[in-house]
């Protein structure tokens, strides 16, 4: 008989309008602190908001994961309704969410297959949707959780942040290379690797640059491997995710390309002006 199952995530992923109105899909949200005072991202603070507060007071917020006890009351609810759950989280080399929804989990145990993303944003948003497929198959839930952990490594990020400051401050770059990146007027590309950590992929002296360097990397992923779509997310520039956009359709004409917002809780670390692309590789 097949499981009827809950899909489970945080507030770092890309949230679709078929996802928002999915009936089965739950998001547990980070909380974004501003000085001792928290706001579930998303909920009680949206990205306008945020970034409203940092350029008014310049003070860098923290971000923190949803406590064990909040996913346990979650999963003591999806007990009374669902035969199990999905839940695929923000890489746990960058975050305490995916820890604390095992902890939550073994508290309701409650059957939740747990993937780590390796990733944020959009990566996960497409693991949840392959998850998706693979159930309407028939698939199991434990089948599932196998071929998404497969399946995060293949993810491609590549990211031009908007404020070094707030990704030092945030204890994502080391004080030498932040230096070195204001004091050259460097704009790093920064890569989430396979494993899920934060990389400084590459040094490039402008945006330009940086914007050309990553079109490449698309077109050697391209030409190897089978690509549905590229999504670019930014944080408050939609102009130039637009402009990206048109680049990449002028290079690959018959690639879907979705263009998005960066959750607040990503905000927080990669600041306003944040332009990134992500994509998947398949087999061809």
């Amino acid at each position: 008989m097949t499981k009827k199952i809950a899909w489970v995530t945080d507030s770092t992923a890309y949230i679709t309008k078929e996802l928002s109105e999915h009936p089965d899909v739950y998001v547990l949200p980070l909380s974004i602190i501003f000085d001792g005072e928290a706001f579930e991202d998303g909920v009680e603070l949206t990205t306008e908001e945020l970034y409203e507060r940092i350029r008014s007071n310049k003070e860098v917020p923290k971000t923190s994961q949803p406590s064990a006890g909040r996913f346990a009351e979650l999963y003591e609810k999806l007990k009374e309704n669902y035969d199990a759950a999905v839940a695929v989280h923000i890489s746990k080399k960058l975050s305490g969410t995916y820890n604390s929804s095992a902890s939550g989990r073994d508290i309701a145990d409650f059957n939740v297959q747990l993937v780590d993303s390796c990733s944020m944003s959009y990566a996960i948003t497409t693991l949840i949707e392959k998850g998706m497929t693979l159930a309407e198959q028939g698939v199991p839930p434990e089948e599932i959780q196998e071929v998404l952990q497969q399946a995060a490594a293949r993810s491609e990020n590549y990211i031009l942040l908007g404020s070094l400051e707030q990704f030092y401050k945030g204890g994502r770059m080391s004080g030498t290379q932040y230096l070195l990146g204001n004091l050259l007027q460097i704009k790093p590309i920064i890569r989430i690797t396979p494993e899920g950590e934060f990389e400084l992929f590459q040094k490039v002296r402008s945006e330009k640059k940086a914007v050309k360097r990553m079109l490449e990397l698309l077109g050697e992923s391209y030409n190897k491997y089978r690509i549905n779509q590229v999504q670019i997310m930014h944080g408050n520039i939609e102009s130039k995710a637009q402009e990206l956009k048109s680049k990449v359709k002028d290079l690959f004409p018959e690639l879907d390309i979705f263009i998005g917002e960066i959750s607040s809780s990503i905000a927080v670390h990669a600041g306003e002006g944040t332009l990134a692309m992500i994509w998947h590789n398949e087999d061809k």
